[in-house]
């Protein structure tokens, strides 16, 4: 067993068993096990969002993307600040609402601001639906970590099974505690490889920043710059806006919002996590380090970019720190998503149909249900072939659905109907399953079109028809309303 396995499984038992010690001293019902009893301050509710935003995508797609995509890759740096600007006026309004009705997923504020359980069901169904290649986001990371780092001592399918099992344990026992307490090492660890990864490469073999991408211009002119056609302008600044407006709509996310004290821990965040988002600078810097020392990576094998240059580079046990701080990145953001789906499923949909469910049995199946979801998404992880990066671009399409009727429920005069909020909603999540099954695009959607238009991301066109479907609909009961009085009045 070499010194790199020795410490990836050392780091792997000290989060269990943080995980297992979250517990202690707290009554694990249904508000402890999925918001913490809304007790979380500014630093844990940092770290969780931290947790859920710097995952295997940080450590894998984001330098994968900067090997084989280039300047493209910089759209990663642009949505999260977008988004942290908008969290400063929107969640703490999210927090005050959900407090006041004791909310405890996603589901629940759709449901009660528009009054309609079987809207929270839908929402519910699209959250789940959107969560899973999310989740499987992190358990290819996951194996691609683990098995790259060991040296090939630990196959992709075994490193999977055994952190899926690692965190299916922790999450039924400790929910959002466990998560959190992981969170404190995972964001440790990563800053500290990440920033000296990226400051340590380009320097090792270029003798800096500057030259490293000098000397990659050289070798592969304008691959740092947007190109004419497909990533061009258009695609980049579509792309910033649906994955910034669909930032805050994961339902781990989401939910996370409700774990706070108090709405100013918010406020608070909003002004340091762009400056976190700088991290992923320094994982960029990796990625575009590997493309003249790693050569030949292509398609989904960039996203091995970062591990294969570590490797060639460092010792074992410096791996084995790599390597660590990447499991860690999967299993914490994991155990957020299985916890999420899994409340989501029992309390917006099972207890919905099965409304005599008490709080305990809602309680109990919603634990019973994270093994069945950990497996549900270990089905779709060893067939599926996508890039990292893709994965969670198409996440992003079908979450950013349920934004329009968000925000519009946020003002103070909302005028979308729920009636309106479900058709907009399923409208746009139909165009998202149309593109991705078709494997369309917007040029050839509409071939006709200027380029800059046929450039722009899918998923902006599903939110447009989202967008009209449920503004046009809401008018409707308006306009009947309106007929009917103006008739009484004759």
């Amino acid at each position: 067993m070499n010194a790199a396995l020795v410490i990836i499984f050392a780091f792997l038992l000290f989060s269990l068993y943080l995980g297992l010690q979250a517990r202690k001293g707290k009554d694990m019902n249904l508000e402890q096990w999925t918001v913490g009893g809304r007790g979380f301050g500014t630093i844990f509710v940092f770290l969780l969002m931290a947790g859920e935003i710097y995952t295997t995508f940080t450590f894998l797609g984001g330098s994968g993307w900067a090997y084989g995509k280039g300047g493209p890759t910089f759209y990663i740096i642009a949505y999260g600040c977008l988004a942290y600007v908008l969290s400063y006026w929107m969640l703490p309004k999210v927090w005050k609402y959900a407090k006041e009705h004791r909310l405890m997923s996603q589901s629940d504020f759709f449901a009660r601001k528009y009054d309609s359980p079987m809207l929270g069901v839908l929402v519910a169904l699209v959250g789940v639906v959107a969560l899973i290649p999310y989740l499987v986001l992190q358990l290819k990371g996951l194996g691609i970590i683990v098995s790259q780092a060991s040296y090939g001592t630990i196959s992709p399918t075994a490193a999977i099974w055994i952190g899926v099992l690692a965190v299916t344990v922790y999450v039924m026992i400790s929910g959002i505690h466990g998560s959190a307490w992981t969170a404190v090492v995972k964001d440790i660890m990563i800053l500290v490889v990440a920033v000296f990864l990226g400051i340590y490469l380009p320097f090792h073999y270029y003798g800096g920043i500057q030259p490293m991408f000098e000397t990659v211009e050289q070798v592969k002119p304008g691959f740092l710059a947007l190109p004419d056609k497909g990533m061009s302008a258009s695609w980049f600044i579509s792309t910033v806006l649906l994955t910034a407006l669909g930032f805050y709509m994961w339902p781990h996310t989401f939910g996370s919002i409700y774990s706070a004290k108090s709405a100013n821990v918010f406020r608070k965040n909003a002004i340091v996590l762009p400056i976190y988002q700088l991290v992923l600078l320094f994982v960029f810097f990796v990625g575009f380090a590997a493309i003249l020392q790693v050569p030949g990576l292509e398609g989904s094998d960039a996203d091995l970019a970062l591990l294969k240059l570590s490797i060639q580079t460092f010792d074992p046990w410096v791996v084995g720190l790599i390597g660590a701080a990447g499991l860690l990145t999967a299993m914490v953001p994991g155990s957020m998503i299985l916890m999420s789906a899994s409340t989501l499923l029992v309390k917006n949909v099972y207890q919905v149909f099965v409304p005599s469910a008490t709080d305990e049995q809602v309680a109990k199946l919603a634990k019973y249900l994270v093994p069945v979801i950990a497996l549900i998404s270990l089905y779709f992880t060893f067939r599926g072939g996508d890039t990292i990066v893709a994965l969670l671009l198409m996440g992003y399409s079908l979450v950013t659905q349920l934004f329009p009727s968000f925000v519009l429920s946020l003002t103070k005069q909302n005028v979308v109907t729920k009636q309106g909020a479900f058709a907009g909603i399923v409208a746009g999540v139909a165009t998202v399953a149309y593109i991705t099954l078709s494997g369309s695009s917007v040029g050839t959607l509409f071939p006709s079109l200027p380029q800059v238009v046929q450039d722009l991301n899918v998923g902006i066109v599903a939110l447009i028809v989202n967008t009209v479907v449920t503004l046009v609909v809401s008018s409707i009961p308006m306009r009947t309303a309106r007929a009917s009085a103006e008739r009484k009045a004759v």
